[in-house]
């Protein structure tokens, strides 16, 4: 796996000529960049980073406060600290700090590239797998009580994940903006992976409780349940895309599986229910679609200004969702009519 470096600078001239600098380091990593702490955060939310590199002195969140952020939410991601106002003082609190490198502006973009490449060989000192079901693996891992970090990809897509053993035991896990049993779950659901196996665990708390054979069999239940619930919807949507009607009628169970596997568990749904009294407004809505020329009706919306709305789906009868106010409902939308 080719893995990722962010580097963190305010000064934009030094990060395009880091970036430049470091391309000839291609085949082992990639380089990220970002302005400030708070875009380096938000990078590091969505996608993963090997290792980042920060300078020090930077508006709003600097380079101490973003070391002390990666530590407490990423510990597995070394931090290299560069800075061209160094003290003894800054040092010494960089690498109390958790740093595993302090160095000094100006400096060769070349002994840079050398340091990243000898601290990422860490992250795969236990070896590498390519195009391996993880559910084996993981197995080994825990018969054998391994103290350990496996990074994943997988390989039908662009997705990565870190879970974090100790001593055989499954502690954390993380895949982008998921972390605990969720990043688990998506992390098991990924068929074929790349991984690399890092022969420590940084991370000390523990999200995940539940035995690792209870997270895998709970993560194909649920792949299996989203497999069925877009069938399902794939189905109906594609009946209705031929006849031009509303012939059809939508499993009320599918839908809220596939809301709560989307959204989340108590995420402002209410019931999800059949009711052909509001047939009448579904037909009103279509006569409107119709003379605007907007094509068949894929759902409604009705705002009551009350505490709770409705998500209508046309069919023989309609189905009702019931979304509290403060719900996420413009996604909630998207996913019904996709």
């Amino acid at each position: 796996m080719i893995k990722r470096v962010l580097i963190v600078d305010d000064d934009q001239e030094m990060l395009l000529s880091l970036k430049e600098g470091l391309s000839k380091f291609i085949d082992t990593f990639s380089v990220s960049i970002a302005g400030d702490g708070t875009i380096a955060l938000e990078k590091l939310a969505r996608v993963a980073i090997s290792l980042v590199v920060t300078d020090l002195k930077m508006p709003g969140i600097d380079g101490f406060s973003l070391l002390s952020r990666i530590m407490e939410n990423y510990p597995d991601i070394p931090v290299i600290i560069m800075t061209g106002y160094s003290t003894p003082e800054m040092r010494r609190l960089a690498v109390k700090g958790g740093a595993v490198r302090y160095i000094e502006k100006p400096f060769l973009i070349e002994d840079l590239g050398r340091k990243i490449i000898t601290i990422l060989r860490k992250e795969s000192d236990g070896g590498t797998l390519h195009s391996v079901s993880s559910a084996m693996f993981l197995q080994l891992v825990e018969m054998e009580e391994q103290t350990c970090t496996i990074r994943l990809a997988d390989q039908s897509s662009d997705r990565q994940g870190v879970l974090f053993f100790q001593k055989g035991e499954l502690i954390h896990a993380r895949a982008g903006k998921l972390s605990g049993d969720a990043a688990a779950y998506e992390i098991f659901s990924w068929d074929r992976v790349n991984l690399s196996i890092q022969n420590d665990c940084s991370q000390k708390k523990r999200t995940i409780y539940h035995k690792l054979q209870a997270v895998y069999l709970e993560a194909m239940r649920l792949k299996d349940e989203a497999g069925a619930s877009d069938n399902t919807l794939n189905r109906q949507t594609d009946k209705a895309n031929a006849t031009g009607a509303t012939e059809f009628s939508y499993d009320v169970d599918q839908i809220r599986m596939l809301l709560e596997k989307e959204i989340g568990k108590g995420c402002g749904i209410g019931e999800v229910y059949k009711d052909v009294s509001w047939n009448a407004i579904l037909s009103g809505f279509e006569k409107i679609g119709s003379v605007l020329g907007s094509g068949r009706l894929k759902l409604g919306f009705v705002d009551t200004g009350g505490k709770d709305n409705f998500i209508l789906l046309p069919g023989n009868e309609a189905t009702v969702v019931s979304v509290r106010h403060k719900c996420p409902r413009d996604k909630i939308i998207q996913i019904l009519s996709e």
